[in-house]
């Protein structure tokens, strides 16, 4: 399979640190450890605030554009090779995302909770997300994945069908995510931290889109060729045109 090559923007160290929050999903939570104020402070710049604290600038720039996920699918025409890359650039990414996701949105369901836009829920929403996709990783990582790099056998179409199950049920929790954040848009009120919230969930979304693409569509089927048909039962049930 052939890669698209997608060149990362580079960080702007003048660039505001509140739109670095908003615009780099990962973002919020160095600037949390920093203790760099992206919200009611994000008018200055990365630069400026990395001086007033004394910090090394070009290792918060490297830090954070360590943030910037890739988009290409690597060369890869192995089953063993794609596997690596799913852990590497979806299973890891979505335990690093989930919490500090969760973490936002119970900030901004206390600190608005009486704007009307608010999405209350969202946090347990993502709460309960979090746990299914840790189960379901810890499945594939566990079972699945070391059977798949072995070959395969004749009964792995039944994990691979739990496993297309458990995909349907990420993609109805998608679901509820758009529905409670009005597709992920922010409304014009939005402070940084709802805004980043908003970018991070859209990113999650995506990589969790095209990580069932990949499983669903590319790796499983090289397997369940060799077995009886599953029904063709391919569809994750998150839409977005993939």
């Amino acid at each position: 399979m052939n890669a698209v090559v997608s060149a990362a923007p580079a960080i702007d160290p003048g660039q505001a640190i509140g739109q670095i929050a908003v615009q780099l999903p990962g973002a919020t939570a160095v600037f949390r450890r920093l203790k760099l104020d992206f919200c009611c402070g994000g008018q200055v710049s990365l630069r400026q605030a990395a001086g007033e604290k004394g910090l090394d600038l070009p290792a918060l720039v490297e830090e954070l554009s360590a943030l910037q996920r890739p988009t290409a699918l690597p060369d890869s025409g192995t089953p063993a090779e794609l596997i690596d890359h799913i852990l590497a650039r979806y299973h890891e990414v979505h335990r690093a995302q989930l919490p500090e996701l969760i973490r936002m949105a119970r900030r901004v369901e206390a600190v608005h909770r009486g704007n009307p836009n608010t999405p209350h829920g969202l946090a347990d929403t993502l709460e309960a997300m979090h746990g299914e996709l840790l189960s379901h990783m810890h499945k594939e990582e566990a079972v699945l994945f070391p059977m798949l790099r072995t070959g395969g056998n004749a009964f792995v179409v039944q994990p691979i069908g739990m496993m297309r199950s458990e995909h349907t049920d990420h993609g109805e929790a998608l679901a509820e995510v758009a529905r409670l954040t009005n597709d992920i848009t922010p409304p014009p009120e939005a402070c940084n931290t709802w805004r980043a919230l908003y970018a991070g969930l859209a990113q999650l979304s995506d990589d969790l889109i095209n990580h069932i693409h990949l499983e669903n569509n590319v790796l499983f089927p090289q397997f369940e060729a060799a077995s009886q048909s599953c029904g063709g039962a391919s569809g994750c049930g998150c839409s977005g045109g993939q």
